[in-house]
């Protein structure tokens, strides 16, 4: 089976730092061509994953282009879709495309009435109500959760093939480190993820807290600075900026509650796994939770609100804590200390490993290729 994985044209495969869908490539990819799929990855040209082949319409990232006006960055997206048409055009050897660009990419695939496709749904369901209303029914779909599918649009739900849960090549590693006092919000920061829940119940208890992760592509809090003391600046009044400044940063002491901007590498995995246990005070439904699938891969116990993928994710009582209320995340907080480690890192391995998620999508990719035969 040779697939032709668009990943899109906004970060490298993998990304150096922060990137939700990149992330999810290049932990798919590899398991693909373990079990003898080709693969060529539509992607930037700066991209380091092992692939059969590379294509792009960028030889490098365009994510710090998403922060300019739409006119101006409105051809970026379709000018890396029309890379892929014509690498399909040209070819005939491409028996799937699996497209992870969002409205864009189905978009312009179905128009183009190439290979089958299958595209991926990472983000909220909510946006784009004109488009998910009216979903081409050439284009097939997956979920990253069953919750995510169950909020869908009705077009979106009978398109829709399942959901795959997100993976996590930690799953597969066995790293320990010593634990830490610390308790850890891993994420970008913003108002869906909720960091101020998390300071807040960290300072009223008195836990030390991380939050790790950047704001509006600042990695680091002097970055940030020049941002916020610069009210003529770009990003000055951008939500996640606004959101740090306004609702995060009176929580940051220094001492007990730290932000200490994106990690990333072997640096991001051991602040991670020294942690006590991982917050997901989560402010909407989240639809996939890559960050959860870590914890529990590194034997660190997950303890968010009862909301999105969370309740599919976490084993409540065994693997991790869920709550209905803040006053109730901040009592199970104070019971990690139940949880066992390794009962965190068997369910990853048994769940949410690369292998789980590449067999699941093969048996995708052959459900699509039958009915486009048929």
């Amino acid at each position: 089976m040779k697939v032709l994985v668009n990943a899109g044209p906004w970060l490298a495969v993998p990304p150096p730092g922060y990137g939700g869908i990149e992330n999810v490539v290049a932990t798919l990819v590899p398991a693909l061509r373990e079990r003898g799929v080709s693969v060529v990855l539509a992607t930037v040209g700066s991209s380091t994953l092992e692939v059969d082949e590379l294509i792009s319409a960028y030889d490098a990232e365009q994510f710090a282009e998403l922060q300019k006006p739409y006119n101006q960055v409105m051809g970026i997206a379709h000018a890396h879709l029309a890379r892929v048409v014509a690498e399909l055009r040209r070819r005939d050897d491409i028996d799937l495309v699996h497209d992870h660009v969002e409205v864009v990419g189905p978009a312009v695939l179905s128009a183009y009435g190439g290979p089958p496709v299958l595209h991926t749904l990472h983000w909220d369901l909510h946006k784009h109500p004109a488009f998910y209303g009216a979903f081409p029914s050439s284009i097939a779909v997956n979920g990253v959760s069953e919750s995510q599918l169950v909020r869908a649009p009705e077009a979106l739900r009978a398109a829709a093939l399942g959901a795959v849960h997100l993976a996590s090549p930690l799953a597969d590693r066995d790293l320990r480190t010593d634990q830490g006092e610390h308790l850890v919000v891993m994420g970008r920061i913003c108002g869906l993820k909720g960091q101020h829940v998390a300071a807040r119940i960290c300072q009223k208890l008195g836990l030390p807290l991380v939050l790790a992760g950047p704001v509006s592509g600042r990695n680091t809090p002097a970055e940030l600075d020049v941002v916020a003391q610069d009210p003529y600046h770009p990003l000055h009044s951008h939500p996640d900026v606004r959101y740090h400044l306004d609702q995060v940063a009176r929580y940051l002491d220094g001492e007990l509650v730290r932000w200490v901007g994106a990690v990333g590498g072997d640096a991001r995995d051991h602040l991670y796994a020294s942690a006590r246990a991982a917050l997901f005070p989560i402010q909407w439904d989240e639809p996939g939770g890559t960050a959860v699938v870590e914890a529990l891969a590194l034997g660190v116990p997950p303890v968010g609100l009862r909301r999105g993928c969370l309740p599919e994710i976490i084993d409540h009582g065994r693997t991790g804590f869920l709550a209905d209320t803040e006053e109730e995340l901040a009592e199970w907080v104070l019971r990690v200390h139940e949880l066992d480690p390794e009962e965190c890192r068997r369910e990853a391995r048994r769940r949410f490993s690369p292998s789980v998620m590449a067999d699941r999508y093969l048996e995708l990719y052959e459900q699509v290729i039958r009915g486009s035969d048929g």
